[in-house]
């Protein structure tokens, strides 16, 4: 299976000259800005995830797809995540199949329950109720796209579905992804819902997480699905500059203030700057650096994991717009060329 690499991204409120932030407005269009740069350099994803924050304003994922769906050519596209539990799943199964019907095979969703529950107050869901909607809603997802005659029923609806119709339908059914954060039981339920692992990873070590890996694919195997769906994908922060001294200086200040900022308005401690600069070095989950080093780091996680399919959020903090450009550009140049060559010879 060929390997894939990309980026995603939840929106990044530009900084204005005096240090205060820019327009929220403006970091949608910086988005579909990159969208379509990642399709010009033959990069094979973009994940366009949820949160509802000032300095990371991208509440509305299926919105900003439906608006790359329509401006780009090859590259596909998904989110990274929905977030499903505090979403109607019907919707976001209508708002991807248009997207589908502009960008047929490019579209996929990755069904996540959220880092936060931030989202509860704001939709008016109650928190106790967090893994039932979750789950409930999952299912449903999943049968919605499994064919157009709907007849289902779970806790989280007052009313069952009785040969229900959803349209639009696409031409063949969305990828539907798992994401977790490493939670043990997610690992398990992406094997008992038959589908394929997205990781969203913040820390650890390249071992570690390749557990994780192990642990999955032993499961599928134990369940007896068959095992090239047995995919797994992997979500980081990361950031490619032309030297790899470039590129730690830069993307610390950037993704620390974006930890601190982003903590303070989800009520939890932010990480101190000793322990993402430790998350930068080698052995980190972390990948910064020049062209080559990106490369050699996705080599080796992929020697652990046998993922097919890694994605980097590179536009943090207030990172100016031209430099996640900039790291786009060597992505798709510098490092998805070197990682081909080198699976394709080993």
């Amino acid at each position: 299976m060929t390997f894939e690499l990309g980026v995603y991204s939840f929106g990044n409120t530009p900084r204005l000259p005096d240090g205060s932030r820019g327009p929220t407005a403006q970091a949608i269009r910086d988005v579909l800005e990159a969208i379509r740069l990642a399709d010009e350099v033959g990069l094979d994803f973009f994940g366009v995830g949820e949160h509802h924050m000032r300095a990371m304003p991208l509440s509305s994922p299926t919105s900003v797809i439906n608006a790359a769906a329509a401006t780009t050519h090859r590259i596909k596209l998904g989110t990274t995540v929905t977030v499903l539990s505090t979403d109607d799943p019907i919707r976001v199964f209508q708002q991807l199949a248009t997207a589908a019907s502009l960008a047929p095979g490019r579209i996929e969703a990755v069904a996540g329950r959220g880092s936060s529950t931030i989202t509860f107050p704001l939709f008016d869901h109650d928190e106790h109720d967090y893994d039932m909607l979750y789950a409930s809603k999952l299912a449903l997802l999943m049968a919605v796209n499994a064919g157009e005659n709907v007849t289902w029923s779970g806790p989280h609806r007052r009313r069952p579905l009785q040969e229900a119709t959803v349209f639009p339908r696409p031409e063949q059914p969305l990828k539907i992804w798992l994401g977790t954060g490493g939670s043990p039981d997610s690992v398990y339920r992406a094997v008992e819902s038959g589908l394929p692992m997205f990781l969203g990873v913040l820390g650890g070590t390249p071992e570690y997480w390749a557990r994780y890996g192990h642990a999955y694919r032993a499961a599928w195997d134990q369940a007896g699905h068959p095992a090239e769906r047995a995919d797994i994908a992997v979500s980081m922060h990361g950031f490619v500059a032309e030297s790899g001294v470039q590129a730690r200086s830069a993307y610390l200040e950037y993704e620390h203030r974006m930890m601190v900022e982003g903590s303070a308005e989800v009520g939890r401690p932010a990480p101190s700057r000793a322990d993402r600069a430790a998350a930068l070095e080698p052995g980190g989950m972390v990948f910064v650096g020049s062209p080559d080093e990106i490369a050699d780091r996705i080599l080796h996680l992929h020697e652990l994991l046998g993922h097919t399919r890694q994605i980097l959020q590179m536009d943090v903090g207030g990172m100016p717009q031209r430099d996640f450009l900039h790291g786009i550009e060597l992505l798709g140049t510098k490092v998805l060329p070197q990682i081909r060559a080198e699976l394709a010879n080993p």
